[in-house]
Formats: structure tokens, sequence, C-alpha cells
């Protein structure tokens, strides 16, 4: 990039072409949640690293090798975030919005983490998170899940497959945690060198490794849906009806076991095969010791979240209109008098409809060269103003995707021939 400065890498722009989708999408997700009785909530980007060593799992890929981190000058370590849930959990604590109360959440916003970028993983990211907390049941497992398959639906896209599984308990995913390393220590010979590190560390993360000749061989390990305790077994199996009966598919997939330290019970994901290797494109779960790992009181609480990049690709590929903004009309003038008075009507024009799409013709150009402006930008009229039309306080009301004739309406006229012409 010659003379410029070069953006930095997997940061990207999101140009004029894609932010209509985007606009559209959240526009639908925001609704959505509003049906739900889910309120937005608004965190920081930057939160003291140590939130997300005591949430993520200080021995995880995100804190050892992802985070942005850095001192600040009173020296305390902060971090980007890399995901909203821990920030989340520490707003509702801080701000006692937990305290003998259930909450249903949602944010929405940039999180960072420092992977090697490729289609649908970048290094600054934008999700959409939504939270329950204090609800201990599976129905509030099952609203969750059947709140993104309802999205899905609005959205118009289909092919989304979900996978479901359960961690169990804390004590039961211990117990399952010593049974499967026993399993891997007498195949250690067999695996790759990460999932050697992972064995100290994480073990249940070898369960999802990529690598081909490591996923062949935790295939035969004991399944951690066999080794339930009964109250999570319990939970697991009324979340299932209750899918079933909603007529949701799914796949149960013991080894879906998320990549963060905090989930218990129940975890999803739901993927697609027209991204590449970056399949999933909304994953969640349970975190029921989260709250109280972080200094609150023992909250039960799930959630998941949403990567808005892939869904936009997603979309796009299957032809989803985003906002129209094209403009309803475009206003045109020649000489002095009459492009201030263009400035001036439009405003009035603003007032008296709100909503409307006006574009303002500024700068030099003859009127053909306006006109040519005009088309270009959609606009379904044009507004000629003249120095005669000033004289006589009229616009020109020419179409422009069609072939009628131009027509002189007074200023008086003008918001409510509009209205007539703009409406479905």
């Amino acid at each position: 990039m010659k003379g410029g400065v070069a953006p930095v890498r997997g940061m990207n722009d999101v140009l004029p072409d894609r932010t209509p989708i985007w606009q559209r999408l959240e526009n639908i997700v925001r609704e959505t949640l509003r049906g739900y009785g889910y309120a937005e909530i608004r965190l920081p980007i930057l939160e003291r690293t140590e939130l997300f060593e005591r949430s993520i799992g200080a021995v995880t890929d995100i804190v050892e090798k992802e985070m942005y981190t850095f001192a600040d000058r009173g020296g305390d370590s902060l971090s980007l975030r890399p995901e909203a849930t821990a920030g989340l959990v520490r707003a509702g604590i801080s701000n006692g919005l937990l305290h003998n109360q259930r909450r249903r959440l949602w944010c929405a916003g940039p999180m960072f983490r420092h992977e090697r970028p490729q289609k649908g993983r970048y290094r600054q990211f934008h999700q959409i998170d939504v939270e329950a907390l204090g609800y201990p049941g599976p129905d509030i497992d099952a609203e969750l899940i059947l709140l993104g398959e309802r999205l899905w639906r609005q959205l118009g896209l289909d092919g989304l497959a979900l996978e479901i599984n359960s961690l169990g308990t804390p004590a039961a995913r211990a117990a399952y945690r010593a049974r499967l390393i026993a399993w891997l220590e007498a195949r250690r010979d067999a695996l790759d060198d990460d999932s050697r590190r992972r064995m100290d560390t994480n073990p249940l993360r070898i369960l999802d490794s990529k690598a081909p000749g490591v996923r062949e061989l935790v295939a035969e390990a004991p399944a951690i849906t066999d080794h339930l305790d009964a109250e999570s077994a319990a939970h697991f199996a009324s979340l299932r009806a209750t899918l079933d009966g909603a007529g949701v598919a799914y796949t149960v997939n013991p080894r879906l076991v998320r990549g963060l330290d905090y989930y218990t019970g129940t975890v999803f994901e739901w993927t697609t095969d027209r991204l590449g290797a970056q399949g999933a494109v909304c994953s969640g779960g349970r975190y029921d010791g989260l709250v109280a790992q972080l200094g609150g009181r023992p909250t039960p609480a799930i959630g998941w979240a949403m990567g808005l990049e892939r869904l936009v690709d997603l979309l796009a590929a299957a032809g989803f209109e985003g906002i129209d903004e094209r403009p309803h009309a475009y206003v045109v003038s020649h000489g002095e008098r009459a492009r201030r008075a263009a400035l001036l009507l439009a405003e009035r024009l603003r007032d008296a409809l709100p909503g409307l799409r006006l574009h303002v013709h500024c700068g030099d150009g003859s009127l053909k060269t306006q006109l040519r402006c005009a088309d270009r930008s959609g606009a379904m009229w044009a507004l000629v103003i003249g120095e005669q039309e000033v004289d006589a306080q009229q616009a020109g009301v020419k179409p422009l995707r069609s072939d009628g004739a131009q027509q002189s309406v007074g200023w008086a006229d003008l918001a409510a021939r509009l209205r007539e012409l703009i409406s479905p």
C-alpha cells in the first residue's frame, strides 16, 4: 500500500456495500430478542486481564496465546475482550443485577483474538451474545435453542445443523476427566504434540481436535454422555424431549466440549458446511459456576454467542436483501438561488415526512450531470428546482424509473405528493 497506512491484519473495514446486510440482520435479531424478553446491556471493550484468566481459564489457548493484553499507565493489566460472557457476568455482579433476580440479557459488539486470519475468522470480529442468568431448569436451555432456530427461519437461512451435548456437573466432569486421561495415556504415542500438551491442562479439548489422526482416535474414546450424574442426565433428557416436541432436528455429539473452561451441563453449536473450515455460526452452553467463580452468589446461567461476519457471509451468498438505503427522491438544482432553496426545501420535506430518504445534490454539475447522479443513486423520483421554480414556489417531479412526464407541484403540496408516491 503506497503512501498510506495499512490496516491492521485481521481487522477489517465493513464497506457500504455490506453494511445494509449488517443493519437488517441486527434489526431482525434485536426485534426477535425483544419478543423473547431479553434486554440489551452495553459493555466495555476493555476489561481487567484477571477477569478472563479466572473465567476462561489461564491455561486455555485464548488466554495463553490469543488475547490482546497490555499494562496501562497505572500498571494494571488490561485486555481487549476475547468474548462477552465474562464481561456480562462481571457487569451483573458489579451493578447488583443478579441479587435475588433472574435476568435475560443480550449484548453486541467487537471481540478480539490474535488468531491466524482466514475466511470467517478474524482478529477483530463481531458477536451477538445472549444470556439467561438465574434459571436452573432445562426449559431455558430449550428456549435459547428455539430462539436461535427462529432466527434462522426469520433470516431465511437453511442448512444449519444443531449439535448438542452435556458435560454434567463439575463432579461428574472431574470423574470423566480422570477416566479420559487414563484412556488417552494408554494411547499417548498416537497423539500429536498439541494433544499431549493438553493432557496436563485441558484434556477434554482433545476430544474436539481438528487433527485427522487424533479425531479418528478419540472417536473410540469413552463418551461423556455415558458418565453423567443422574441430575445432569435427567436435565439433558428433558431438553431433548422439548426439542423433539418442537420438531427441532439435532445430533447428540459427545465430542462437543466447547473451548472455555467455565462450561457445565448443556453445550450446543449450530454449524454450516458452506463456510469452509470455519463452520460454527452460533455456540453456547451452561456455565452454572461462573458467577460464583467471579465473586457473586451461586447463580445458574446459560447463553450463546453468534458470529456476525460468518452470518453476513452466509446471508450474502443466499441473496439476502439488506436495508434499503436508496433515496426515495433526489433533489437537483441549477442556479445559486435554486441551490439554497433546494437545501431549505429538503429540510421542510424531512420534517413533514419522517423516514423520507432524500438526497440533495451538492457541489457543481450541470442539470444533465445531476440527473445522471440521481439515476445512479437508485431514486425513484427527481425533484427539479431552477430559478423559475423558485419564483413560482414549485418543484418539478420527474420519474426516474418510468417514462411518465415531469409534473410541477407547489412547495406547499410537495410533502403530500411525495407521501402518495412513496407509499407502498
